[in-house]
């Protein structure tokens, strides 16, 4: 019995060898573009007018909107996300240890490139067709996946920490006046590992074999947009002029990783050895449908989004993910409801503001060694755009945005359980905290 525990822990350390480099830094659910928003514009308005921005970003929340503006876009920039969540305990039979209430405090930082360009110079039509692409990268730059995967005793929140990198391609065109498709890919990484070694009781290792492979996933995304006025009123003011909706749907996603690990132990385990596996996934996105108004009265535009995210899919998805699959997991379906506002000062300088509130899918207060935290929370922003049209020594046009958005986290208890404690939960915490996002770019239009 004591050589097999040894057995089993070298198995286990030849797979967290793997992990490893992956897991440096705490990751969690979800992506920038869901969590936080991409550009300034997304993260100031709380999404509200993500579907009618004309930028790279609308590759990811609605392509049929790149061909609203034909111009040519770089855009460079850089987001950072601080998040303080708490976990304040309530007492137990057995209550951890804990720096004051604070569960988790730490920063998402990420890089943001984006490029839009019409390609309709290819075709002897003409007919318009734009590229939008957009990727974030984690640390600045310098980290491509953030993963981490694993239980917990102490607790762990399901939507905040590292993003892995957020990689986006759409195209949009137009179909008839005032109308426009788009449509798009989103891409993570699936990554596989599979180890065999010759190995002694001591966790000594020879004849080592290494396989490591990462595969892109590519899941769909389409959109539909309406330009009211243009379809009904074109080149002429009406009831419906300045009206504005659209439609998106986005294919559920996550990063995944796989991991099998076979050692053969002289004299203890003979061949074909013990093998051990790990199949995880992190970063999931659920499918979401989107629906949104904008209508322009003025220099005022306002917007409505409603999105629903459907999470329920994550609880199968859990069932083959061996570090949370002793979970009887609990997800629901939820609706977001996003408000915001533009008002444009002059030609050049918008100030724009947006709320939104995002109930939590997670049902569950208990989930045992997994101990994941989630709440309700709402969400408000604040940001400015500024365009130049001709600055120092350039010929084109200039783009500067700044954007701010606050996250306010309810309160919600929660019970910390583990398989190797003697009573179970043994303690109940309280979640909140809050969190910090700001981001700033710059555009050059061409």
């Amino acid at each position: 019995m004591q050589n097999a525990k040894k057995n089993a822990a070298s198995a286990s350390l030849i797979a967290g060898l793997l992990l490893a480099p992956a897991s440096a830094s705490l990751a969690a659910m979800g992506n920038i573009a869901t969590t936080y928003g991409i550009l300034p514009r997304d993260i100031a308005t709380a999404q509200s007018f993500s579907m009618f921005s004309d930028q790279a970003s609308a590759a990811y929340y609605n392509p049929s909107y790149l061909v609203s503006d034909t111009r040519g876009e770089l855009t460079l920039g850089l987001l950072s996300a601080h998040y303080k969540l708490e976990a304040d305990s309530q007492g137990g039979s057995n209550p951890p240890q804990r720096d004051g209430d604070i569960l988790q405090d730490g920063k998402s930082e990420n890089t943001l490139i984006g490029m839009k360009t019409d390609l309709s110079d290819l075709t002897k039509f003409h007919h318009p067709i734009v590229l939008g692409f957009m990727a974030g990268i984690e640390e600045y730059g310098q980290t491509v996946l953030a993963f981490d995967s694993k239980t917990s005793k102490k607790g762990q929140y399901f939507n905040y920490g590292r993003k892995s990198m957020f990689v986006d391609l759409g195209l949009g065109t137009k179909i008839w006046r005032g109308i426009d498709f788009g449509a798009g890919a989103l891409i993570t990484l699936h990554n596989k590992a599979d180890l065999k070694t010759t190995s002694d009781l001591a966790g000594n290792t020879e004849r080592e074999s290494l396989d490591i492979k990462t595969e892109p996933d590519i899941k769909g995304i389409y959109s539909l947009s309406m330009d009211w006025g243009k379809t009904f009123c074109p080149g002429e003011d009406c009831f419906v002029s300045g009206l504005e909706t659209a439609f998106a749907y986005r294919q559920k996603s996550s990063a995944k990783t796989e991991v099998t690990a076979n050692a053969i132990i002289p004299g203890t385990v003979p061949p074909p050895g013990l093998t051990f596996s790990i199949n995880t996934l992190d970063n999931y996105q659920p499918s979401i449908y989107e629906g949104a108004l904008a209508w322009r009265i003025g220099s005022l535009r306002v917007g409505f989004a409603v999105e629903q995210q459907n999470w329920s899919d994550l609880e199968k998805d859990f069932k083959d993910d061996t570090i949370k699959d002793q979970v009887n997991w609990d997800f629901k379906d939820i609706v977001i409801p996003r408000v915001g506002a533009e008002y444009h000062i002059g030609d050049y300088l918008t100030l724009m503001g947006g709320v939104a509130y995002r109930e939590s899918p997670l049902r569950n207060t208990q989930s045992i060694d997994v101990n994941y935290m989630d709440s309700d929370r709402w969400i408000g922003g604040l940001g400015l755009s500024a365009e130049f049209p001709a600055p120092w020594l350039l010929t084109y046009p200039l783009r500067v945005d700044v954007g701010y958005q606050y996250q306010q986290l309810e309160k919600r208890d929660f019970q910390l359980s583990s398989s190797d404690s003697s009573s179970n939960p043994y303690e109940t915490v309280t979640s909140g905290g809050h969190v910090h996002t700001f981001a700033g770019t710059i555009t050059l239009k061409f």
